[in-house]
């Protein structure tokens, strides 16, 4: 970002000014949105805990992370922080929610499903995967995650509908890592095109969509 580019940034987002009021409405919407999700989840503290952590991201909180949510939300910190980050539960029967709505929403015969790997720029060492790799969100080799996203196309519209994390060769031998972040055994290092043959929703979404594509730099 050049220094002119930054000034005037900062300029917008300083009078930049939004009336709370002005999302009373989206928010209700999010919350009706939001029920299909909890109710897949499959215990009653998940359906509890998701609800929590999602009043605090919606909340007015200037810094949303675990312990500040469980403070607004009345709950102990460790609370929220095993169900973000330890506690086993599937996510497969989210997304085979959010498929069944975008079926129903933008579902058309000329669909297409599209494979295409993004980066993530870091600054740590201890996110799972990162490394000191391409990242096209850059242009260059940096410290950074890449992924494997899987998203639907019609002419209604798009969404996103899966993602898989690409795992580093350095990473997948490192037991210790591994242990530490709770990587599980069947992720082993792979090609980042090897991500898009291991989605489960496709078959679902192959209804509506007859053609796939993939970015050119999926090898």
């Amino acid at each position: 970002m050049t220094p002119a580019w930054a000034q005037r940034q900062e300029a917008l987002l300083h009078d930049c000014v939004v009336a709370p009021d002005v999302f009373k409405h989206m928010v209700e919407r999010l919350r009706d949105f939001v029920v299909p999700y909890q109710r897949a989840l499959e215990t009653a503290a998940g359906k509890r805990n998701v609800y929590r952590y999602l009043q605090g991201l919606l909340s007015h909180l200037p810094r949303k992370n675990a312990e500040d949510i469980a403070t607004f939300v009345d709950v102990e910190r460790l609370v929220l922080q095993e169900f973000i980050g330890t506690a086993s539960w599937h996510y497969q029967p989210l997304v085979t929610v959010l498929v069944g709505q975008v079926v129903d929403r933008l579902g058309a015969p000329d669909g297409i499903i599209a494979f295409d790997p993004s980066s993530f720029p870091k600054r740590g060492t201890h996110s799972v995967g990162v490394k000191r790799q391409w990242c096209g969100h850059r242009g260059k080799v940096d410290n950074c995650q890449v992924g494997v996203y899987m998203g639907y196309v019609s002419g209604g519209d798009h969404a996103l509908l899966d993602f898989r994390l690409y795992l580093p060769e350095e990473w997948a031998r490192d037991a210790h890592k591994r242990q530490e972040c709770h990587v599980p055994e069947e992720v082993q290092h792979g090609p980042p095109g090897a991500n898009a043959g291991k989605f489960t929703v496709s078959v679902q979404v192959g209804a509506v969509g007859r053609h796939y594509t993939s970015s050119c730099c999926l090898s």
